[in-house]
């Protein structure tokens, strides 16, 4: 199974959302209710217990993006880092956790640029500065992950519709410096 982290906070947000008038970035589990067989069981146990542990590692922010896949013992790390520090404490992290038997970490180290920088920086502000998307930069761990490489952005993460998910795409086109943007934003029904 393939677990990101974005789609693990789509029902949480929502609720607090609806329940509160503020949507928070909450991270919380999505891998399902009461699994019949003990394996799926363990493995949604694991599930949870690997993503708390890597969205509570600091250091990690809004232009960073971690995901990971579970196969019995072994977990594979996936995404795109700033920091070569928390590529390896996120392997370091999850090797110490019970039921993981292997870890392969195939985190990207995105290179260092300022020309990237400040691009992150003016995508950032024009999402998150924008009326209608400045919900999901509430809370601890935003919704909209904003990965820039060699002046290349790639969108990631979960919103509630289409509209969000096209704005925040129109917004990230008009930065100075971005030479393209690719929008893996998914919305809450996908």
């Amino acid at each position: 199974m393939k677990y990101g982290f974005p789609k693990a906070i789509v029902n949480a947000a929502l609720a607090v959302a609806l329940t509160s008038g503020a949507t928070q970035a909450l991270m919380a589990s999505h891998v399902g209710t009461a699994a019949a067989d003990p394996a799926d069981r363990a493995n949604s146990v694991l599930a949870e217990r690997v993503r708390k542990e890597l969205v509570t590692l600091p250091f990690y922010g809004v232009f960073d993006n971690l995901a990971f896949s579970i196969d019995g013992g072994k977990v594979t790390l996936f995404g795109q880092v700033t920091r070569p520090t928390l590529r390896s404490s996120a392997a370091n992290v999850v090797k110490r956790l019970e039921g993981v038997a292997e870890v392969v970490n195939n985190i990207e180290v995105l290179p260092l640029s300022p020309f990237d920088d400040g691009i992150r920086l003016r995508v950032a502000r024009a999402i998150y500065g924008s009326t209608s998307l400045s919900r999901y930069g509430l809370g601890a761990q935003p919704s909209i992950r904003i990965i820039v490489k060699n002046g290349e952005v790639t969108l990631e993460g979960v919103v509630l519709n289409t509209g969000d998910r096209n704005i925040a795409n129109i917004r990230a086109n008009g930065v100075f410096g971005v030479f393209k943007v690719n929008n893996n934003l998914r919305t809450e029904r996908s």
